[in-house]
């Protein structure tokens, strides 16, 4: 199974058992069973006819606007359920010290592959053991919003790296809209990698609006944004290092609109191509002595979670040794 990327204008119709994208010039079947999940960026139609059938088939559709920015996925009906692993992932959001327990995994993971990413270098000793120094502040925080604001720290740390490893202006993490390039590649491989867990969450039992680091809301999937913290560093920051050094992208590749920039069509294109290569690269896994997919690496993170959830076994967070 893969990932289908659409750009073009069109629209996506069900015919017997087989998807078709049809645009003025074109059909192009696309057999279901090889979808694993679809990304929007064109403007498509899907009529009630499709949309039942990729909910019978669990394909989730990701909706980008034309700027790339990620608007909302179609998440099918869940077929995995466990209302036994519900209770306990309320539970553990409900009493403080369980929370609590998980959401600090999630920041120990997320700051030790940031930390990661630098110790790749011989220049940024200095920022290391500053990292390294909010690293130990963990075990000493008492809450929630303590432990997001040193993970803020840490990042902010982080990103004043990011000129040097990149010879590209950063200034500071500008979300809506990203400011310049370098803060467009970041918000768009953030996206990408939050809609790719939340697909892998809808593999299992967990409910994806139950959160422990990030507050639970309405209109979003919290859990994914949870999970998100670890995996961006590696499905991410790698990325957007890799395609600038290697000069694979450049300022061509953007466009100004709307007080924000934004990647272009192409730009888009191939950083999607660098993230689909990645997630289906394969990796030696310490412990299970085996060839991985990165991709299955999430698998592996979220069944890890659940099993803290049931008490089998307490969790540890993903972190990379590569």
């Amino acid at each position: 199974m893969r990932n289908y990327y659409i750009f073009s204008n069109g629209a996506l119709k069900r015919k017997e058992n087989t998807v078709f994208f049809e645009t003025p010039e074109d059909k192009k079947p696309i057999p279901v069973e090889n979808i694993d999940q679809l990304f929007v960026f064109g403007e498509v139609d899907f009529n009630n006819k499709f949309l039942n059938f990729s909910a019978q088939n669990g394909i989730c559709i990701h909706i980008f606007n034309y700027y790339g920015y990620y608007s909302g996925t179609f998440y099918p009906r869940e077929t995995n359920l466990s209302g036994d692993l519900l209770v306990r992932q309320a539970q553990h959001y409900l009493d403080k010290t369980k929370r609590f327990v998980l959401a600090s995994c999630f920041v120990q993971g997320a700051i030790h592959n940031i930390k990661r990413n630098l110790q790749k270098r011989e220049d940024f000793k200095e920022e290391i053991a500053r990292i390294e120094e909010f690293e130990k502040e963990i075990e000493k925080v008492k809450n929630i919003p303590e432990l997001m604001s040193l993970e803020a720290h840490v990042r902010k740390i982080y990103y004043s790296c990011f000129e040097k490893i990149t010879g590209w202006e950063f200034g500071e993490r500008m979300v809506q809209p990203p400011g310049n390039p370098l803060n467009a590649l970041i918000s768009f491989g953030n996206a990408l990698v939050y809609t790719s867990i939340l697909k892998e969450i809808y593999l299992t039992p967990l409910n994806p609006a139950i959160s422990y680091l990030h507050e639970p809301g309405t209109r979003r999937f919290s859990l994914s944004l949870d999970v998100s913290e670890i995996f961006k560093p590696i499905l991410v920051d790698r990325i957007v290092f890799k395609l600038i050094n290697l000069n694979q992208i450049n300022k061509e590749h953007f466009e100004k609109e709307l007080g924000g920039v934004y990647l272009n069509e192409i730009g888009r294109k191939i950083f999607i191509k660098c993230f689909d290569e990645m997630l289906n690269a394969t990796l030696v896994h310490r412990n299970l002595r085996k060839k991985v997919k990165y991709k299955t690496l999430i698998k592996l993170e979220l069944y890890k979670v659940i099993k803290h959830l049931l008490e089998e076994k307490k969790y540890s967070p993903l972190k990379v040794w590569w």
